[in-house]
């Protein structure tokens, strides 16, 4: 069965690339784009569904942000930001501090997700050891996590697969995890929500117990968590149980809002819906912050952290050589104005319901061969996953693929994107992403919604009820039965 599922992987003529592809296999080439449309070498086109990897927020080629690159690039193209500033830089930050409420001072600024990450971590330590507190070493991250790449950004994460390799070189002895909050799985029978926020509360107090209040530099955790467990949002009260005991014991707050920030879920902050409203010390942002124009990344610090590493008129220590990088952060601004000019939070929300109402009235209809194998459909804004729950010895008939990618694969024959991702850590449940871009129209959530729909159902028909049925007439045999 795993040999004949392997089929659906894509035959793409690139077998002399050079690129050290990230799979197994050299993907196809994509040539051009218009929106959420791309085109394929070979001609074909296909609908961007999930963004790249919730990367591609106002779509391909948008005129305004076309603009701004052009006219950068005319302009000034790179600077040192140790030795000299920039413009767009400067646009930048200021619209990002000026849009937060007050929550943030300053920013910096990175050139992607698991650099924003380690320069939160970065700062954090150095927040501490300017204040002269450098007994606090250790970091408190969540099991099922992901937080980037990087080898403090595993460390301070714990996605299995992604750690496996790398399981001998990362630091252990500073880096620390409790349960992350995902109610529809870890939720005990007879607990309510409050019950379980309750639980996991005493949990992290007990961590910093264990480790030594004082000795505690930041708690770490995504705000939604996106592509390890699939858009799982904590229950209510569990970042303000959160804060309570970061506060009790002085600890900061770092949030990673890398995949799920920056208008994703409808807010330009994650953290200003889905987290009862509190505020980080730190946060990452990346993806939704240049929409996939340029690689870029972001630091974003409250005035108290701001306050301990410049009051001593320290360096920032965790930049890089193209930290501020003016033609990135002028396509970034472009695209936080079209954001903003265009109103797409609106659209964001309308959308997502849209794409909330289609997906559950199919998939969850009783006349939908894919329902029992429907676990979850959960999300918000235009970030959106669908978990399913396959019996344990289909799991294992299929071997090396997942469902979820196995969706995938057929979803991009049928023209769509979208990202399949296996299970994690021994939890339960492949699930499929979607997040498409924030002005993606109506129509085009009517197309996206409908190739999801009949790729889950032509995965289930044509694999998991072929398993089934072969399992039934095996069972016949083995019984003695006549297996029609």
């Amino acid at each position: 069965m795993e040999r004949e599922l392997f089929k659906l992987l894509p035959n793409t003529g690139n077998a002399a690339s050079h690129i050290l592809h990230r799979t197994p296999w050299a993907p196809p080439r994509a040539v051009s784009a218009n929106g959420i449309h791309l085109t394929l070498e070979d001609g074909s086109k296909v609908i961007d569904a999930v963004g790249g990897t919730a990367v591609s927020c106002i779509g391909d080629g948008h005129p305004h942000v076309v603009a701004a690159v052009k006219d950068q690039v005319e302009k000034i193209t790179y600077v040192f930001n140790v030795l000299l500033s920039n413009d767009p830089s400067e646009k930048l930050a200021d619209y990002l501090v000026e849009s937060s409420n007050g929550a943030f001072a300053s920013v910096g600024f990175v050139s992607g997700g698991s650099e924003a990450m380690e320069a939160a971590m970065k700062t954090a330590i150095q927040y501490y050891q300017e204040k002269g507190e450098k007994e606090r070493i250790h970091f408190i991250g969540r099991e099922h996590s992901y937080h980037g790449a990087t080898l403090g950004a595993l460390a301070v994460g714990h996605h299995g697969s992604r750690r496996k390799l790398y399981e001998a070189n990362l630091e252990k002895s500073t880096f620390h995890h409790v349960s992350t909050p995902y109610a529809a799985r870890f939720l005990k029978e007879g607990e309510t929500e409050a019950q379980y926020v309750e639980r996991l509360e005493k949990e992290l107090d007990d961590k910093f117990v264990e480790l030594g209040g004082k000795t505690v530099i930041a708690f770490v955790a995504e705000t939604v968590v996106g592509s390890s467990l699939g858009v799982v949002a904590a229950p209510p009260g569990y970042f303000t149980a959160v804060k309570q005991v970061c506060d009790k014991y002085g600890a900061l707050i770092i949030y990673d809002e890398v995949m799920c920030g920056m208008g994703r879920m409808g807010t330009l902050h994650t953290w200003e819906k889905y987290a009862d409203g509190v505020a980080p010390d730190i946060s990452a942002v990346a993806k939704g912050l240049g929409g996939g124009y340029v690689p870029m990344g972001a630091v974003l610090l409250n005035g108290k952290v701001v306050k301990g590493i410049r009051s001593v008129g320290s360096y920032w220590h965790a930049g890089h050589t193209y930290s501020a990088h003016p033609l990135a952060c002028a396509a970034a601004l472009a695209v936080q104005e079209v954001i903003r000019d265009e109103q797409l939070l609106l659209n964001v929300n309308a959308r997502g319901a849209q794409l909330e109402s289609i997906l559950k009235g199919r998939l969850l209809n009783p006349s939908s061969p894919a329902k029992p194998f429907i676990f979850d459909i959960r999300g918000g804004g235009l970030f959106w996953a669908i978990e399913f729950e396959l019996p344990k010895p289909i799991v294992q008939a299929f071997g090396r693929m997942s469902f979820g990618l196995m969706v995938q694969l057929i979803g991009f024959k049928k023209g769509l994107l979208v990202l399949g991702v296996g299970r994690v850590d021994g939890v339960p449940g492949d699930h499929l992403l979607l997040a498409p871009a924030y002005n993606v129209t109506e129509e085009e959530v009517e197309t996206i919604a409908r190739l999801t729909v009949e790729s889950i159902e032509e995965a289930v028909v044509q694999n998991v009820l072929k398993v089934i049925k072969a399992f039934k007439a095996a069972a016949a045999l083995k019984a003695g039965a006549n297996p029609s």
